[in-house]
């Protein structure tokens, strides 16, 4: 049986690391892509050698992992790294299979008399595809110490327990999330024209939307398509987006990287009960109507929900009572893609009045949310007379600091009906309620109003999605700044 040769894989790391040639850089059409918001932090990280540890950037398919990679190795060239001090593979490249991280490794320091006491940059691409990828790691960085060691992966979840199991003090996360809102905006250029910034109390960046209606209308854009940098820039993609995202992100995880990675072997089972999930985005499931629904049993969907929030695919979350106490069986919860886009890639895209504008508005507020480290303290709660959307505990008290109810209406700024279960939680919680803890949001109108002591804001889905992501990409940004003070 023929062997791939030792000159083959070299000739494929040549092409695949074209700075190795004097002069050259990464090619055009990514060095033209937008930064993410993420890149500076990222970077930094990268550059950091306070400590001997790997980077595992982490992500769903097609947020740009592999792009901000390539920005990272352009950024390197520009400050003076050599381009033979790079390397760049993806373990998704048939020529590689079966050959050790640590073999590759060698293969490169043979090409230029690397020392062990190199400074050197090596990126492995979709390292899940490598079994025991994280013993192989973990043992390159005990044994360069003085080479930097990124690796990236699509299954989030698995790759972050396999990190923390393996990879203890030798890997560090790094969460890459689906575009937020505010980095859509930008991507597009119209972040300038359709939103302003004013300064408001204690120098909090306060936004207003220069035209609602417009900007509402590239809301609707995001929840199609916008999750999705490539989807952005590409007409084809945006004309067809469900034949791109599901059939170059949706089934791939589901017929591939799930399957190999847990030994799935029912995929149309899986797909099924995607496929109802994704449906019912934002809104609240039942365990038993989902076995119903799917015609699948209770404990392999258990597994199955394990999966796809590992792939990063949905995010669960869990439901309090009107006391804000958690239920001991958790019978009933929300399931949120972490895309909305996904949706619309199932069943078609969503319109300004469409049946479903409502859940996606939610799913895509909720999803600003990936990009916090408070994620898991989001709730939303429910009882016989009301419910809640969004609430934010304190997870140690268990106490509610501030609530969200999201509308694609203007109805309830002058209907208290409309949003009677948010008014009687608030109500119940009103000694531990931020001051400013009431956000209702609508779909045009922006207002104040009181209830009790308490100040309702009602603020547009579309301008709220904004600001929850421009503010949290804007303090990852700071804190890199301050750390570089």
């Amino acid at each position: 049986m023929l062997q791939v040769s030792e000159n083959e894989v070299k000739s494929r790391l040549l092409f695949d690391n074209p700075w190795w040639e004097e002069g050259a850089g990464i090619d055009s059409r990514r060095q033209e892509y937008p930064r993410r918001s993420y890149f500076l932090p990222f970077y930094k990280l990268v550059l950091d050698e306070s400590v001997n540890r790997a980077i595992v950037l982490m992500g769903p398919r097609r947020v740009g992992k592999t792009v901000m990679v390539y920005h990272t190795v352009q950024k390197l060239l520009s400050e003076g790294v050599k381009g033979n001090q790079i390397l760049y593979l993806s373990l998704e490249t048939p020529i590689y299979t079966g050959l050790s991280l640590e073999k590759l490794v060698i293969l490169f320091q043979s090409l230029f008399s690397h020392k062990r006491e190199d400074k050197l940059y090596i990126f492995f691409d979709e390292i899940q595809y490598l079994k025991n990828w994280e013993v192989h790691l973990k043992s390159l960085v005990d044994s360069f110490s003085t080479y930097k060691f990124v690796a990236t992966g699509s299954a989030a979840a698995a790759l972050r327990l396999k990190s923390r199991e393996s990879g203890a003090g030798r890997f560090t996360d790094f969460i890459l999330p689906p575009l937020t809102f505010s980095e859509y905006l930008l991507f597009i250029s119209k972040e300038e024209e359709l939103i302003s910034e004013s300064v408001g109390d204690n120098d909090r960046p306060l936004y207003s939307a220069n035209d609602i209606n417009d900007l509402n209308q590239e809301f609707i854009n995001y929840l199609n398509y916008g999750g999705y940098p490539e989807a952005v820039f590409s007409k084809t993609i945006q004309e067809n987006s469900g034949q791109y995202i599901k059939s170059d992100i949706i089934d791939k995880v589901l017929l591939r990287d799930l399957p190999s990675l847990y030994g799935i072997n029912d995929i149309q089972e899986l797909n099924r009960l995607f496929t109802v999930v994704a449906y019912n985005s934002g809104n609240e499931i039942n365990l038993e109507g989902l076995c119903q629904s799917a015609g699948i049993a209770k404990n392999t969907i258990k597994k199955y929900l394990a999966y796809l929030e590992a792939a990063f695919l949905i995010k669960r979350i869990h439901r309090v009572d009107q006391n804000s106490k958690r239920f001991k069986r958790e019978t009933f919860f929300k399931v949120y893609l972490t895309n909305p886009s996904m949706r619309a890639a199932l069943f078609g895209n969503i319109e300004d009045d469409s049946e479903a504008i409502g859940s996606l508005t939610e799913t895509a507020i909720y999803s600003q949310w990936l990009h916090s480290e408070i994620i898991e303290n989001l709730h939303y709660a429910r009882w016989k007379e009301g419910e809640v959307d969004l609430v934010y505990l304190d997870l140690k008290s268990q106490i509610p600091l501030w609530l969200v109810e999201v509308k694609w209406s203007d109805r309830a700024i002058t209907d208290r009906a409309e949003i009677k279960g948010t008014l009687d939680f608030a109500g119940k919680h009103a000694d531990h309620l931020y001051q400013e803890g009431i956000m209702v949001t609508t779909k045009t109108k922006t207002d104040e109003r009181y209830h009790e002591d308490k100040l309702i804001e009602f603020k547009p889905s579309s301008l709220y999605a904004y600001t929850v992501g421009k503010n949290l990409t804007d303090r990852l940004l700071d804190r890199f700044i301050n750390s570089q003070s």
